[in-house]
């Protein structure tokens, strides 16, 4: 499945089931593991977790099937040996528990045996002997046959044979079509949502992620009728054909019924199951790819360049209940907040002016960053207008989930003693200091940078997006004097309640002076300092390797690499030609290979290094003020604030966003926070919508 051999899977099942996690594993066990990257990592673990609950179901499976007395030695290998869940599901379709059909009717009625005759072919004059079988419940043959087909029906549905074939026919040749559910109004909101699928015809192998997911949910509404369609008369040939062909040679009139059987059979029961089973197999293939296009933006957002530790001023912008501003000093401290009225209906711009101005003297403020919802390129120009000092920097915010922060537990947790105004304003600022920091704190879901989000597996969803936010935390790392909880919760092997030992810790005890001293926090043993400790930056620490990537497991050999140099650890940190004189090859061992070996190394010759780039702030055309100001043909900077399948949406500096279609994108791959050059091509202003295309 992932194309790496069984010793790396298995190496990294074991290390799995010791504990340990996939930045852990991945970054310090590349010896052990061949050299897998995260992602491969993360695959075998996913895998891992799937197969367990596979195994768990073989188990209920097999108990049920032998509480039957009906548990052979082939069963048993085949359930044993099964690696796919629909496949487990179909051997066990025959013995299942179900509930009263027309097979069952026909069972109790007797007529099994002539379903069997007829099937194996023994009753070469079938009217002749269902004659035997006729009583008070069969009064005629016609009906012992039809009681015999029914059971023959459910048994053809029930081969596990032929549900495999029949499911590689629907992925192949089926066509997935929509229209408009009967007595639903075409004109309704909710209709119009959905108004380019009330003729829709597409090949189910080739409908794209977001049509599928957006088809599935106008059906859940009742908007839209969906189905798949087949050639029905193959589709019967092909059920009578696997059937016959894996029986005897039947006499005519046998080889007649069992064909009105599979026609039953199919009709009836295997095609709504199919179908149904096609459209479940379409929505996971679709959730997987919006969880990746999801994940991917979120990536990219959380690896966003920060602004770095500065006195700050945010403001959240409104017309009618005015703008919240909030100061912060350089570590994101709320110093004092208070309420301006610059914008309509108010319009006390004269007392918002002088607020502004004494807060920026008052507390010392180097940068204003201002969210860019509702009237926030109205406020940037408010601000802008004002005498500032040049060297004061004016930042526009993405403040998308800046209002469920302000509302979440944790943003009452944080201000219990503020309302959700004055959260949002904060989360605005620090999101600007640090977007790492602040958006861990907020549903990722709530962000903005999803695709379908709500319509996926919730499950591989938080999975996926759990692993991108572990991932990106602990590729940057995290200082372990200041993170917050909710920043701390993220870093290998810890979690919410080892991070909130963790910070109450550090206000009992003080600053923490060497990473060692983690082990002195209560409940924090040495299973999972191991897995914390190399995440973890002591910035000024007496021990240089503390503010490093570089784990306290190789703390010796780093000493020993300074100690052959005839030098400190520090010195050897900050000399380049000490470092170039190191010959690895003398330092590898069993359990340390070139690839630690080359890690260390790049440590040390940039140490706590933070992989995210240098900020830089987006200029956005300054005669663009809303919506109305756009026309088609203008020619604007833009930056991606979310990619998805069917194209890429753009901030231009207003409330509103434009979007680039996949087909106006010149074939070019967009990021989010990618800087990018855009042709407008339409504006609708009644339902607010930019059409973009990609200079």
């Amino acid at each position: 499945m992932l194309g790496v051999a069984l010793w790396q899977v298995e190496h990294c099942a074991e290390l799995f089931e010791q504990g340990s996690t996939v930045p852990f594993v991945s970054r310090y066990r590349k010896e052990y593991t061949g050299g897998l990257n995260e992602t491969q990592v993360a695959s075998v673990q996913h895998y891992c977790l799937l197969f367990k609950d596979l195994a768990a179901r073989k188990n209920t499976i097999l108990a049920s099937i032998e509480a039957q007395g009906k548990l052979s030695p082939e069963l048993e290998d085949s359930i044993a040996g099964c690696v796919d869940p629909v496949e487990l599901e179909d051997l066990y379709l025959p013995y299942r528990p179900k509930r009263r059909t027309r097979a069952s009717v026909a069972r109790e009625k007797g007529l099994e045996p002539l379903a069997d005759a007829v099937m194996s072919g023994k009753a070469a004059d079938v009217r002749g002997f269902a004659r035997k079988f006729l009583s008070e419940s069969v009064p005629d043959v016609e009906d012992a046959i039809a009681g015999a087909k029914d059971i023959m029906a459910e048994g053809i549905s029930e081969n596990a044979p032929l549900r495999h074939l029949l499911r590689e026919k629907y992925a192949r040749y089926g066509r997935l079509k929509a229209s408009l559910a009967k007595g639903v109004d075409a004109d309704s909101d909710e209709a119009q949502h959905f108004a380019n699928y009330f003729r829709y015809s597409c090949d189910l192998c080739r409908a794209a992620s977001h049509q599928v997911l957006a088809l599935l949910r106008g059906a859940d509404r009742g908007v839209l009728s969906l189905r798949i369609e087949m050639d029905v008369q193959r589709a019967c040939d092909d059920v009578y054909f696997t059937i016959l062909k894996a029986g005897p040679k039947l006499p005519r009139e046998c080889s007649q019924i069992l064909r009105e059987a599979s026609e039953d059979a199919y009709k009836r029961l295997l095609h709504p199951s199919i179908e149904n089973e096609s459209l479940r197999i379409a929505k996971e293939k679709a959730d997987m790819a919006s969880i990746e296009v999801f994940g991917a933006n979120l990536r990219e957002l959380l690896l966003a360049a920060p602004l770095g530790q500065k006195r700050m001023m945010a403001i959240d912008p409104g017309f009618r209940t005015g703008c919240k501003v909030v100061c912060l000093d350089a570590q994101g401290t709320l110093l004092h907040n208070e309420t301006i009225y610059p914008h309509p209906p108010q319009n006390d711009r004269m007392a918002s002016m002088s607020a502004v101005m004494r807060m920026i003297d008052e507390y010392e403020i180097e940068v204003i960053a201002i969210g860019n919802g509702t009237a926030g390129r109205e406020t940037e120009n408010f601000i802008r207008r004002l005498a500032l000092d040049e060297d004061i920097q004016i930042c526009s915010v993405n403040e998308d989930g800046a209002s469920i922060y302000s509302a979440s537990e944790v943003g009452r947790e944080e201000f219990p003693d503020h309302d959700v105004t004055v959260r949002g304003a904060v989360s605005i600022g620090r999101r600007l200091m640090d977007p790492l920091s602040e958006l861990v704190k907020i549903d990722p879901k709530s962000i903005g940078v999803g695709q379908y989000q709500y319509d996926v597996d919730q499950g591989l969803l938080k999975e996926r997006l759990d692993q991108v936010v572990e991932s990106c935390v602990n590729s940057v790392g995290v200082n372990l004097n200041t993170a917050s909880p909710y920043l701390l919760s993220y870093v290998s092997g810890i979690g919410p309640a080892l991070a909130r030992n963790i910070v109450e810790f550090r206000v009992i005890n003080g600053p923490f002076a060497s990473r060692s001293q983690l082990l002195k926090v209560p409940r924090l043993g040495e299973k999972a300092y191991q897995q914390c400790a190399g995440f973890l930056r002591i910035p000024g620490a007496s021990n240089p390797l503390d503010n490093t990537a570089v784990h306290p497991e190789r703390y010796a050999l780093v000493e020993r690499m300074a100690s052959d140099s005839k030098a400190s650890v520090a010195e050897l940190i900050g000399s380049s030609a000490l470092r170039s004189e190191i010959r690895l090859e003398q330092y590898q061992s069993e359990s340390v290979g070139m690839p630690t070996l080359r890690d260390i190394m790049l440590e040390l010759d940039k140490p706590g290094r933070d992989p995210r780039e240098s900020y830089s702030k987006m200029e956005f055309d300054e005669s663009v003020t809303g919506i109305e100001d756009l026309r088609p043909g203008m020619e604007l900077p833009g930056e991606v604030t979310n990619t998805t399948a069917f194209g890429s949406f753009v901030e231009l500096g207003i409330k509103q966003q434009g979007l680039i279609h996949v087909s106006r994108s010149g074939g070019r791959i967009l990021k989010v926070h990618q800087r990018v050059k855009v042709r407008v091509l339409e504006v609708d202003l009644r339902r607010l919508r930019i059409s973009l295309e990609l200079i």
